[in-house]
């Protein structure tokens, strides 16, 4: 067996601090616990995109609650709850966001809320986060819940070390059915798909 030394160690730290994602489970003891994460708001938003007359537009909602919990020892059990505030919900078009909030589609008046919470956690091909994992959860919009599948990606700080989970970068995007949670208003305008794409940051709490 090849003795650790100083140096090997070195480059070992040196190969690990040059991978831009989070992936396997950190060797750190320190990061071997569960560990909860508080949202930034200043950088979190939830972006969607829909089709209005034949043309795309794009759209964003702030995050107003983050509960995540991120097991670096057993990616799989990590958790994400997300509060999305509706009734600030925006578009490029002052009568599509109206419309759109309005009591045919969303309804923020009603529901001012939307609400994903995981409920699995699957990696991609060679274990980590970063690279083709799926979380799979619980969508509530409208008071309506259902099952949806995100895309999602989790990165560390560019030039952070290796062991440094700080603060992360995470984005889950997916396509859903406007429908299937009862915001059909305006159908003849508006496509039934909308693509999300949500981005936050994240930092340790504590």
């Amino acid at each position: 067996m090849m003795r650790s030394t100083p140096l090997t160690r070195r480059a070992v730290l040196r190969t690990l601090a040059s991978l831009p994602v989070l992936g396997l489970p950190c060797a750190n003891a320190a990061l071997a616990k569960p560990t909860r994460y508080m949202l930034d708001p200043r950088a979190s938003s939830v972006g969607f995109v829909f089709t209005l007359s034949g043309n795309a537009q794009r759209g964003t909602m702030p995050v107003k609650r983050a509960d995540i919990l991120i097991d670096p020892q057993n990616l799989t059990a990590s958790t994400v709850d997300v509060l999305v505030d509706v009734s600030r919900a925006k578009t490029g078009l002052f009568f599509a966001t109206q419309a759109m909030t309005g009591a045919d589609v969303l309804n923020a008046a009603r529901y001012p809320d939307i609400r994903f919470v995981s409920t699995r956690v699957q990696l991609g091909a060679s274990g980590r986060i970063s690279e083709g994992a799926r979380i799979t959860g619980d969508l509530t919009v409208r008071g309506v819940t259902r099952p949806i599948t995100l895309e999602a990606t989790l990165y560390r700080r560019p030039g952070s070390r290796a062991d440094d989970l700080s603060q992360l970068n995470i984005r889950l995007r997916g396509d859903i059915s406007r429908s299937a949670f009862g915001a059909s208003g305006y159908s003849d305008l508006v496509t039934d798909t909308v693509t999300l794409d949500i981005q936050a940051t994240i930092n340790q709490s504590g």
